[in-house]
């Protein structure tokens, strides 16, 4: 199983449970599975980190993810295919969005897409919960990836799945 993550992912983990500064294993052990194909992001979805720190100098995670070493083992090398992304939107948030919709949903549909490419062998990891009662631009990833047959799941699945410890390197 290849797990995609969605930017909410390192951004909660470097913001709550894993600073980048205080528990270092957590990010090498992320860089270990991009480098073993078991993790990836979509390049929009590192875009998306990318452009978001206000003050790029003092974000950890920012400094984190521009390095070359997490840029090599992370990003999905391969292009979405533009038929899935029009999927993901006509059919997990709504076929008459407006532009101001669109914009609002922001670069999910991308990573939707990229999981649709092999569908029984990716799983969208994001920290996002299902909320059915949502409608259009402010549908939850759970609740797309549902609609679109997509597996999803949250962080804490993903480093039970993979054994993430902080002793990782011990026990590979």
């Amino acid at each position: 199983m290849l797990y995609l993550l969605d930017a909410s992912v390192l951004i909660t983990a470097n913001n709550s449970y894993y600073p980048v500064d205080q528990i270092p294993e957590y990010w090498e052990w992320l860089l270990h599975m991009g480098q073993s194909g078991r993790v990836k992001i979509p390049l929009e979805i590192f875009e998306e980190i990318k452009d978001g720190p206000k003050d790029a100098e003092k974000d950890l995670l920012f400094s984190w993810i521009q390095q070359d070493e997490s840029k090599k083992a992370l990003i999905l090398d391969e292009q979405v295919d533009i038929a899935n992304v029009q999927t993901v939107v006509i059919t997990g948030y709504g076929a008459d969005l407006t532009d101001d919709e669109v914009e609002q949903i922001g670069r999910d549909p991308f990573l939707v897409a990229h999981a649709m490419t092999h569908k029984e062998d990716r799983c969208v990891v994001t920290v996002e919960v299902s909320k059915p009662s949502k409608k259009r631009h402010n549908r939850h990833l759970p609740d797309v990836c549902k609609e679109v047959g997509v597996h999803w799941c949250d962080p804490f699945v993903l480093n039970r799945d993979l054994g993430f410890r902080t002793n990782w390197k011990k026990r590979a």
